[in-house]
This record gives C-alpha cells, structure tokens and sequence, in this order.
C-alpha cells in the first residue's frame, strides 16, 4: 500500500495497525534526522517517540498536497528546530540576515562538497542551527529546492539565498578554523 493508501484507510477505520506501518516505515527516518539536529541519542529517541504522538494526533489534518514523507520531515525539523531554541535560550536561532560581501565568483557547490568530512563536522558545529539544517537538506538528504521550500514553508528564492549565504558562512568559518592549513 501507498502512504496515502494508508492514511486514507486509517482515517476511514481508524485501525491502529495501519498507523504502526506509517510508524515501521518512518521512524528509523525520524529518529536519524533527530539525531543529526540534537547530537543525542537519548533526545533523538525522545524526540522520535514525542514526534509520532503528534503525528497520531495530526493525521488527520494531512491534507495529500505533499507527500507524506515530506510532511512528516516538517514536523521533525520543526520539532527539532522547538527543542534546539528551547536549549539555548535565545528568542532567534537563526542567525540574523547581514548583508554578504561582494564575491567575484559564485561559491560552486563542489567546492563545499570538496572539504573532507572530519572538517564539514567540525565547521557544520560552528555555524548557527539553521544554516547546518538546510545544508544537510540540500546535500545530505539530496533534497531539491523546491522540496525545501515546501518543508520550511520559504519561497524557492528565499532557500536559494539561505542555502548562498550558508555556503559563505561554512566558507568563511572553514578559513578561520583551518586557517593554518592553508
């Protein structure tokens, strides 16, 4: 069966072993999406079992003009996004939009792609929450812009300008953190 298939049925028949295969199907998902944001297992477990009760409670409310994996990455992100600005205290996670120097040439995607993993771990803990997010959308979860979008609820330029001005912020801090390597 299709996710819609199921969610269709279930909401017809409320039987609970067609919401325990959206769960079997989603979880493991879940949970490693979790872990990536929180850097915890013991949150990301939280997190996962918090994020399928709200889900159960939500399904309802799906309303099919997305995929259902989409959706459920929203409220995940979004969940993890809640708990990360509850953990730090501050009113914004995102960091503020300051303008981007001039730039001769446009930063390629490989070139971000070229750092070696052990650096992007060091240089992706250091910049804000937000721009790591989509960046892992974009370049780990292999998402397109318009998928993006749709999980933020952005605009397709809007993420194109997030994703350019998180690729300056990953540049810049990677040349102060490795700077002597140069």
């Amino acid at each position: 069966m299709t996710d819609n298939q199921i969610v269709a049925e279930y909401r017809e028949s409320f039987d609970h072993t067609l919401y325990k295969v959206i769960y079997k199907r989603y979880s493991g998902k879940v949970y490693h999406k979790c872990l990536a944001m929180l850097k915890s297992s013991d949150e990301a477990m939280d997190a996962t079992q918090d994020i399928f009760i709200k889900l159960y409670t939500k399904i309802a409310e799906f309303e099919e003009r997305a995929q259902l994996s989409t959706w459920i990455y929203r409220v995940t992100y979004n969940y993890c996004i809640d708990l990360l600005r509850k953990r730090k205290k501050e009113d914004k996670l995102f960091s503020p939009e300051t303008e981007i120097p001039d730039v001769e040439d446009e930063i390629e995607d490989a070139e971000i792609l070229q750092i070696e993993v052990k650096k992007l771990k060091v240089v992706l803990n250091k910049i804000p929450e937000g721009d790591k997010a989509v960046l892992m959308m974009k370049y780990q979860d292999d998402m397109s812009i318009k998928e993006i979008a749709a999980i933020l609820d952005k605009t397709e330029s809007s993420i194109k300008m997030k994703l350019k001005r998180a690729k300056h912020k990953t540049q810049r801090v990677f040349k102060e953190t490795f700077r002597t390597e140069d």
